[in-house]
């Protein structure tokens, strides 16, 4: 996807956030809403914050944990203590007291028809040239064409760098040049929901992909 339409679509998006934000009372629902309003990589985002976290590398959470990610990553001012808190027991099915943050983000995820899934998956597919279900700089040659970028025009940066950048558009925290499927259908969940109709969403991704029918 082009930088301004990315652009655009972040703006749009933020602003439908803010609005919902006002009237949902969804705990789970407003803290995806909360993520949402930093960008359509804002849910990728807070999983980077929780990882980060975790020391053991057991990949799950307790109460604590998960309150301190959320107050670290900065999305905490739209929730009250107690709908932290009603997040969390709606995640913890089995009353345990601990989240696998992997399904956590799952959960997470704006819900998305299995239309707009499979449009997600077949753009990684493209992009992901190797097969190793992760994408690079080495990747996105001959998938993404970065002649009209402008620092690309002016001489400032080179191919690599273009295309590094866009592979940062998908990331958030750690930049390590390096998209695996998961965050890029994290961010593609973020776009997905602040477009309501399913047919511009399929003509958006197939212009920005080049997808077949």
């Amino acid at each position: 996807m082009g930088m301004a339409a990315t652009q655009r679509t972040q703006k749009e998006m933020k602003d439908k956030v803010t609005q919902q934000l006002k009237t949902e009372k969804d705990p789970m629902v407003r803290l995806r809403l909360a993520c949402l309003q930093r960008g359509s990589s804002g849910i990728k985002g807070l999983g980077r914050c929780f990882k980060i976290m975790d020391d053991d590398g057991n990949r799950s959470l307790d109460f604590k944990e998960f309150k301190k990610g959320i107050h670290d990553y900065g999305v905490s001012a739209e929730m009250s203590n107690e709908e932290i808190q009603a997040a969390f027991d709606k995640c913890d099915k089995d009353g345990s007291g601990t989240l696998d943050f992997d399904e956590f983000l799952i959960q997470l995820r704006p819900p998305m028809s299995k239309a707009r899934r499979a449009l997600i998956e077949q753009a990684f597919k493209k992009l992901d040239k190797s097969g190793d279900g992760v994408v690079t700089v080495e990747d996105l040659k001959g998938v993404y064409n970065v002649k009209k970028h402008p620092k690309y025009l002016n001489g400032e940066w080179t191919e690599d760098q273009c295309l590094r950048q866009f592979l940062d558009t998908f990331d958030s925290q750690d930049k390590d040049g390096k998209i695996t499927g998961d965050e890029f259908v994290n961010y593609y969940a973020g776009v997905s929901a602040s477009v309501d109709s399913d047919v511009y969403f399929d003509l958006m991704m197939r212009q920005a992909w080049k997808l077949t029918t």
